[in-house]
């Protein structure tokens, strides 16, 4: 018989609830305490608590406080990753950012979602779906990542939009929900009729 953790990992229905889960994520709240009280001048201790808390934090990366998540350990960052003010990761299951990307502020990234049937969902049942971001990719301040979603690489995604699906690589993508503007030809190609935060 699965634990719930293991049903939550599979991105299955689980009870969150599970006192394993429970303790998890409470020790989640406790680095990310830690974290967003620490001092700017003591770079070693944010990066200690950081590489405690996630799965893997690249070389160079940097997330600006406060920062919240619900376990930590399913986020995996790359090098020279760039979260600024206020982010938050529901990372029920995996989240992956590859190498370079960079975060605007209040931006929202959710694996955990609920059943739509309303006993599952009143029983306490919640699931998850990954979510995956390339290198290189710009998500502008307030955008919202829904659960399951995929970002290509060198991809911008425009502030205030909220992705529910798929974008490809090497776009310029807005909205809600989010869809494809346009193909930026050169990666260094940013958009510049909007303000993406």
């Amino acid at each position: 018989m699965p634990t719930e953790k293991e049903k939550m990992l599979a991105g299955e229905l689980y009870d969150s609830t599970d006192p394993q889960l429970v303790t998890e994520r409470r020790r989640a709240r406790n680095l990310t305490r830690a974290f967003n009280d620490s001092s700017a001048e003591d770079g070693k201790a944010r990066k200690q608590l950081l590489t405690e808390l996630f799965g893997h934090l690249g070389k160079n990366s940097a997330i600006e406080p406060p920062f919240h998540c619900d376990y930590g350990y399913n986020i995996y960052l790359g090098d020279r990753v760039f979260f600024n003010f206020n982010c938050v990761i529901l990372d029920v299951v995996r989240v992956d950012v590859g190498d370079g990307s960079m975060f605007g502020p209040n931006v929202q990234i959710y694996t955990a979602t609920h059943p739509m049937d309303f006993a599952e969902r009143g029983a306490g049942l919640e699931f998850a779906k990954p979510i995956r971001i390339g290198s290189d990719v710009w998500i502008g301040g307030s955008v919202i990542i829904n659960p399951g979603v995929t970002i290509g690489d060198r991809s911008v995604i425009g502030s205030g939009s909220v992705v529910v699906k798929d974008i490809p690589a090497g776009v310029f993508a807005a909205g809600n929900p989010c869809r494809v503007i346009r193909y930026l030809e050169n990666p260094n190609d940013m958009p510049g009729d909007c303000n993406l935060g």
